[in-house]
């Protein structure tokens, strides 16, 4: 397998571990230099290697964001984890991208529609990532640890990889 290879079965693999999960947690790194986690709301597009969020203009993340673009985004679906690491940039006056994304969840937290300069999207460009896969059910993990109590031996929890994206 060559390199591209690789670098498309990693993105694939991310996209995939990814595709369950709804929401994450946004890490940015606050004005006083400690790290921020919240819950956000990822909106759906094929994983490219680029997540984006709505967000208000002068929030709290916003401004984080303007002042370290560094970020990291986390997500757990089931089995499987997912961390992100990359660059954010805060998107203003892209309407039509705003429109493309805009649906129902956004309209419950944005009274005025993606027209409005209040909404901005925040694009995340990811640079790497880390996952951890667990084979079957959250309850075969567990009788995976409850076997290597017994046996001694380490518990087939699942994979774990790195994705240079």
């Amino acid at each position: 397998m060559t390199s591209t290879d690789d670098h498309a079965a990693g993105i694939t693999k991310v996209a995939e571990l990814m595709s369950d999960s709804k929401l994450c947690m946004f890490t940015t790194i606050g004005r006083d230099g400690h790290l921020l986690s919240r819950p956000m709301a990822l909106q759906e597009t094929e994983f490219d290697g680029d997540l984006w969020f709505f967000a208000r203009n002068g929030s709290r993340k916003v401004e984080d964001i303007r002042a370290d673009d560094s970020v990291n985004v986390a997500f757990q679906s089931g089995t499987a984890w997912v961390s992100l690491s990359g660059t954010a940039e805060i998107v203003v006056d892209d309407v039509a991208k705003k429109k493309d994304l805009w649906n129902r969840a956004a309209a419950a937290w944005f009274d005025n529609g993606p027209e409005s300069t209040e909404v901005v999207l925040i694009k995340v460009h990811a640079e790497g990532a880390e996952y951890w896969s667990a084979p079957g059910s959250k309850v075969s993990t567990l009788i995976a640890y409850a076997k290597s109590r017994i046996t001694g031996e380490k518990p087939d929890v699942g994979s774990n990889d790195t994705v240079d994206l």
